[in-house]
């Protein structure tokens, strides 16, 4: 399936006027992720979310929303990912994808009810959510590392915007980029929804066998929410940053686990939220300050 499609509109200019014009959309479509376990007989298939999203990566997205989930630990629990095209209409065939999981895994049906959790709405209340992220997270942060400087941050944002592909024809699109220790851009993710963008992120580093990513920063477009701090302390990321504002739970989730949390980043300023001690300050001496 497309990332794109291009629409027929009536663009409104000032003094009234109006002229035909062929505009670039996000395609946003269903995504239904279905998973296989068990042995023999016992095999069990299970449809465990849909989400909507933009065609693309759907493999990755997969795969990352089982690590964030806590249903997977590790790339080598999946034998196989496939689209199910079994008694679905042409329209349907890459809408559905199937997770084949080890036969080995010990995996519990009611996990699933007992880790998705999608959205600040859910009826959790903050503690609750904190404490279930504890109980499945596999990761301690490493506490403060990796050490960066205000400049290291404030350049992040050009190098995501500039990397954009889907947002620069879009502009409605979210991104997620991961960055190493020196500042470098390692993977880009974009999809209408935020999460999907981390999930994708997440999953193709799982892919790569990089994940925990302890020497890594993850910067964010929009808001961060309880969910994207979620998926990042599932993932071992100790840096998160987003374009724009953080939510109470998101922060106190980062706190919680020693997470740098920084949001409305920009190329002179940023909110730091919590875990300053990983941003190097005028005043440290004899630290190597990392992109410096």
């Amino acid at each position: 399936m497309k990332s794109t499609v291009l629409r027929a509109i009536q663009r409104l200019n000032t003094g009234n006027s109006v002229a035909a014009y062929a505009d670039t959309l996000a395609v946003e479509a269903p995504l239904e992720i279905q998973i296989a376990w068990g042995r023999g007989a016992a095999r069990t298939r299970k449809s465990i979310a849909v989400t909507m999203r933009t065609p693309g990566h759907d493999f990755d997205l997969a795969r990352g929303f089982l690590f964030t989930e806590g249903i997977i630990i590790s790339d080598k629990e999946v034998i196989q990912m496939r689209y199910l095209t079994e008694q679905l209409d042409e329209a349907s065939q890459e809408n559905v994808v199937l997770v084949d999981l080890h036969p080995d895994l010990d995996f519990e049906a009611d996990h699933l009810s007992r880790h998705f959790y999608t959205s600040s709405s859910c009826g959790i209340c903050g503690k609750a959510s904190i404490d279930l992220v504890q109980s499945t997270c596999r990761f301690l942060l490493p506490k403060g590392k990796p050490l960066i400087s205000a400049d290291f941050l404030f350049a992040l944002p050009q190098q995501l915007n500039q990397q954009q592909a889907l947002f620069a024809q879009t502009g409605g699109i979210h991104g997620a980029a991961l960055f190493d220790q020196h500042g470098n851009l390692q993977l880009l993710r974009e999809d209408v929804g935020r999460h999907n963008a981390l999930d994708k992120l997440i999953g193709a580093a799982l892919k790569l066998q990089a994940v925990p990513l302890f020497d890594s920063v993850i910067l964010v477009s929009g808001r961060v929410g309880f969910e994207l701090v979620q998926k990042s302390i599932m993932a071992g990321v100790p840096i998160l940053a987003a374009v724009g504002a953080a939510s109470s739970l998101a922060v106190e989730l980062a706190e919680a686990h020693g997470m740098t949390l920084v949001g409305f980043l920009r190329p002179q300023k940023a909110n730091i939220y919590c875990g300053m001690e990983r941003i190097q300050q005028p005043s440290d001496k004899g630290s190597q300050s990392i992109g410096a």
